[in-house]
C-alpha cells in the first residue's frame, strides 16, 4: 500500500498544531498507517517538522501567490493575504514555535523567502504612504504571523468565529498600522 504522503502532512499538522507535543504514534494512527511506516518516511519527529515545514512554506507561498501581493493598494494586498492564508495559519504557527527549538546557524531559505515578500509588501505601504513609517516593515511582518496564529488557535479553542477570523485579524492590523493624517 502506498503511503499518502500529502495526507500523512495533513494529519500530523493538524495533530501538532492542537497539541506540539503529540506523539508521533499518535500521528500514524491519524494518518491510518503503522508507526514502523511513519518511521520509513520520518526518521523521527525532527525529520517529520521538517518535511511539515517544506509543506507549510510551500502552502503559505501559494497564498502569496493567489493573494497578488503586487496588485492594488498595499491594504487591499494584505487583507488577500491574510484570507488565502487562513488554511495554513495553525501550521504556519505552529511551525513558527518549534523552529525555535532548532538550533544551527543557517538560514533557512524558505522562510526568509516568505519573511521578504511581506515585508516588501509593508515596505510598499509604507511608501505609498498608507502604513506607518515608525514601525519597521520587519516588526509588521511578525505581528502578521502572530495575529495569524494566534487567530487560528483563538477558532479551535471555540473563542472567535471562523467566520469572524480574517476580518478580525485584517481590522486589528490595519488599525493599528495605518498611517494617521492628524497631527
Amino acid at each position: 500500500m502506498a503511503v499518502d504522503r500529502e495526507r500523512v502532512l495533513k494529519e500530523a499538522a493538524a495533530l501538532l498544531t492542537r497539541r506540539a507535543t503529540t506523539s508521533m504514534d499518535e500521528i500514524a494512527r491519524a494518518a491510518g498507517i503503522s508507526r514502523a511506516t511513519l518511521h520509513r518516511h520520518f526518521a523521527g519527529r525532527d525529520a517529520l517538522i521538517r518535511a511539515l515545514e517544506e509543506h507549510g512554506i510551500a502552502q503559505f507561498a501559494r497564498a502569496m501567490d493567489v493573494a497578488r501581493l503586487d496588485e492594488g493598494d498595499a491594504a487591499g494586498a494584505l487583507r488577500r493575504l491574510i484570507e488565502a492564508a487562513e488554511p495554513v495559519a495553525a501550521v504556519l504557527a505552529f511551525l513558527f514555535t518549534e523552529n525555535q527549538l532548532f538550533e544551527g546557524d543557517e538560514v533557512n531559505t524558505g522562510w526568509a523567502r516568505l519573511d521578504a515578500r511581506i515585508t516588501a509588501l509593508f515596505r510598499r505601504g509604507q511608501a505609498e504612504g498608507d502604513f506607518r513609517i515608525d514601525l519597521s516593515a520587519a516588526w509588521l511582518t511578525e505581528a502578521l504571523y502572530g495575529l495569524m496564529g494566534a487567530g487560528a488557535w483563538a477558532v479551535h479553542e471555540g473563542r472567535v468565529a471562523r467566520n469572524d477570523l480574517n476580518h478580525s485579524i485584517a481590522e486589528l492590523l490595519l488599525g493599528g498600522i495605518r498611517r494617521s493624517m492628524e497631527k
